[in-house]
């Protein structure tokens, strides 16, 4: 197996509202598939698609119910620690739940998380000893 992750996959209770969140961010969806949305990222996609639709995909019968927390977290690092404050206000002014503002962490980066409306965590990250390619690709240790 190739050390590569192609597709995140994100299931979602309203299709057309999780579309409008990430619309709200500034992505623009690369499909216009009925019952998934995929945005292009770089070098992978985040696909939308219905939780009842993924949990019947993968032969689990009906959902559950969401958990508090999934145990994953997504991840966007940014160029500047002065990157971060901004971009959960627009999480939050797009509909996410602000779970730790910006702030620094003993390891000298600068961090914050929200969920999106369907609980996804995700992670506004600088990391000083990372920094990223000029295409925005993210490498650990620098790209």
């Amino acid at each position: 197996m190739e050390q590569r992750v192609s597709l995140i996959t994100l299931a979602v209770d309203d299709l057309e509202a999780a579309r409008a969140f990430y619309e709200a961010l500034g992505w623009t969806a690369a499909s216009d598939e009925e019952g998934i949305v995929v945005f292009n990222l770089t070098g992978s996609a985040i696909g939308l698609y219905s939780r009842a639709s993924l949990a019947n995909d993968m032969g689990l019968g009906e959902p559950g119910p969401r958990p508090a927390f999934s145990g994953i977290t997504l991840s966007q690092n940014v160029r500047t620690k002065e990157e971060v404050a901004p971009l959960l206000a627009a999480a939050e002014a797009a509909g996410a739940k602000i779970l730790k503002s910006a702030h620094d962490v003993f390891w000298g980066g600068h961090i914050g998380y929200f969920a999106d409306p369907d609980g996804h965590v995700w992670e506004i990250a600088w990391n000083p000893y990372a920094p990223l390619g000029p295409n925005g690709e993210f490498q650990w240790g620098g790209a």
